[in-house]
């Protein structure tokens, strides 16, 4: 059996659950478990190294967090994202990056402030060294930074749960030719806002940042999805020409 996926750390001071839901999650956003493919306990209990139980258990969170979908008599598989979740999806995330972005300008510290100029600074260094790994990963830390600065636990909380869902697509999108600068532009626009405890400017720089991460995000899917199109094409034409190869060398013995 080809391994994909790397034992669980078993000395983690995670619970056993909560570490085999980040590895499938980590899987899912890398494309390591295709959008579409099935999950099979089984195998998966093997591959990590771990009991089928805890398995089932990280499973039954990442149905709940939108990353797979248990199918009764069918399996679970891991779940695809139409255009029509990706607009729904945004819908609320825009009203909920508005309404952050206008609370963060009316509640924000000095401290918060300055972390958040600094990490479009580590940003903007990442950019040029072409590290996109560090880019997503300071750009959650922004966003994260941004939600605290709300004051407001519940909506943190609700926003955490949207954003997850499109988790596995923020590489995807990051690489998008030119999308990097204009988020960082963007970014900039949202903490000087913020800065000047302007909850309008705020709030309409989250809006036209979420417009334009949606728009780059359908573009990027729409671009994959035609790699993948041709992708299985080729393949396909391949296996004919085995199979028309293997009915030549038959029909000559």
């Amino acid at each position: 059996m080809e391994r994909r996926l790397e034992p669980i750390n078993l000395e983690s001071f995670l619970p056993l659950r909560e570490t085999i839901c980040e590895s499938l999650r980590d899987a899912i956003r890398r494309g390591i478990l295709r959008p579409g493919e099935r999950l099979m306990e089984i195998t998966l209990a093997e591959e990590l190294g771990v009991s089928r139980t805890p398995v089932r258990e990280a499973i039954r969170k990442l149905d709940q967090e939108g990353y797979v979908v248990m199918m009764p008599r069918r399996g679970t598989y891991v779940a695809n994202m139409s255009i029509r979740d990706v607009n729904e999806i945004f819908e609320i995330r825009t009203a909920l990056e508005s309404l952050s972005c206008g609370l963060a300008a009316e509640r924000v510290t000095s401290e918060e402030l300055e972390r958040l100029q600094k990490l479009l600074v580590m940003i903007g260094g990442f950019m040029k060294n072409g590290n996109i790994d560090k880019v997503v990963a300071t750009d959650i830390e922004f966003h994260d930074m941004l939600y605290q600065a709300t004051r407001n636990e519940r909506l943190v909380g609700v926003i955490h749960n949207l954003r997850e869902q499109l988790t596995r697509f923020r590489t995807l999108s990051m690489s998008y030719p030119g999308r990097l600068e204009a988020t960082l532009e963007e970014h900039r626009t949202m903490v000087e806002a913020i800065a000047q405890g302007d909850v309008k400017a705020a709030k309409r720089a989250a809006e036209r940042h979420m417009e334009h991460s949606e728009q780059t995000l359908l573009k990027a899917m729409e671009v994959q999805r035609k790699i993948e199109a041709k992708k299985a094409k080729d393949n396909a034409a391949k296996e004919q020409q085995k199979q028309s190869a293997a009915n030549n060398e038959a029909n000559v013995q």
